[in-house]
């Protein structure tokens, strides 16, 4: 096939040059006229669409947003989305975005830098707006510099990261810790557990200072042993019970560093035959939905998950919207919410410990 001076039209894949030679306009005009620009005239426009129909040019919108730095993808990564404490935030984070006319780009590092580095970068090839990012273990300020220097609104929610120089999202970790422990105190308890969690991450050193400078208020001595490590998951929690189970003298109640575990710790004192709420007393964090539906209902510090992502959305499309990537930093509100997980007598506690 041949056309206007005999240029082939017979090509594997059409692009905006060949509709231009074949019109006889230039490729900016050919770009004015897929955008609907008023700019063109009317013959134009009508020759030039004419054109694109015969031959099944397809407008890669993508790319054209890349291009024009007006993309409506916003990346979305988070570290453990089999944690449903991240999918609730997403959940949130997707209801701003998509009520803002934009689509999100949804990520999960499983805790893997390299595997955060690897969806990132993709994000970036398919022009994202804007970067919301739940950091994975082991995040450093260099990993998030190149976003920040090409201008990228980021947002850090939930994990911060020491001198990214970005925008944060964050809950207040140390005073939801320390209302959890003065509520036990205020039950009775005194031998109190600290469970779940990775040392090297900035949740688990502000939550288990709460933990700390509650007990010291309180003039209760802190138990190294008490402090329990594990995964911050449900098998983490069980993992935790399976310790504890060993030590002479065991803890009456454990904060636990967050939902996730505390369902673990009730699965693990159920397999010792220790009722959850009435053989032990169990605090979580983070309030998901779960919470209130678990038996015995869970007693959480609440950070309103779905809430906190609509936050950071808010965040970062208020810098796309700006044009510009000032750094803000928000701490949010918590609140002890209590339910039936933490209420039996302390001195029935012991009893059965």
């Amino acid at each position: 096939m041949k056309a206007d001076g005999g240029f082939s039209l017979n090509k594997t894949r059409t692009s905006i040059v060949d509709i231009a030679h074949a019109a006889g306009v230039s490729k900016s005009t050919v770009s004015l006229v897929l955008q609907g620009s008023p700019l063109v005239n009317e013959k134009t426009r009508e020759k030039v669409n004419a054109l694109i129909g015969d031959l099944g040019y397809v407008y890669n919108r993508g790319a054209a947003n890349l291009r024009q730095s007006k993309s409506k993808i916003i990346g979305i990564v988070v570290n453990d989305l089999t944690n449903s404490f991240f999918a609730e935030l997403a959940v949130g984070m997707d209801m701003m975005v998509q009520s803002a006319g934009y689509v999100q780009f949804l990520a999960h590092s499983g805790e893997s830098v390299d595997r955060q580095r690897e969806v990132i970068s993709s994000m970036r090839e398919n022009g994202i707006a804007g970067l919301i990012l739940s950091p994975a273990r082991g995040t450093e300020a260099s990993d998030i510099k190149p976003l920040a220097d090409s201008g990228i609104p980021v947002v850090l929610v939930v994990r911060n990261v020491p001198g990214a120089k970005v925008s944060t999202l964050l809950s207040d970790n140390y005073v939801g810790a320390k209302a959890a422990i003065r509520h036990l105190i205020s039950l009775g308890h005194s031998r109190i557990a600290f469970m779940g969690g990775f040392v090297d991450t900035a949740v688990f050193g502000e939550r288990l200072r709460g933990y700390r400078d509650a007990l010291a208020e309180a003039n209760i001595p802190l138990n190294e042993k008490f402090v329990i490590h594990s995964a911050p998951s449900r098998a983490g929690g069980v993992a935790a019970v399976e310790r504890m189970m060993v030590f002479a003298e065991r803890p009456t109640s454990a904060l636990c560093l967050n939902d996730a575990v505390a369902f673990g710790v009730c699965d693990g004192l159920r397999s010792s035959n220790i009722e959850p709420g009435k053989g032990f007393g169990i605090i979580g964090f983070d309030d998901v939905i779960e919470a209130k539906t678990a038996v015995p209902a869970l007693t959480t510090v609440s950070v309103d998950p779905q809430g906190m992502g609509q936050r950071a959305a808010q965040l970062v499309l208020k810098q796309i919207n700006a044009g510009q990537t000032d750094p803000e930093s928000i701490v949010t509100s918590v609140r002890l919410v209590v339910r039936q997980s933490c209420g039996a007598p302390v001195k029935q506690l012991e009893e059965l410990a």
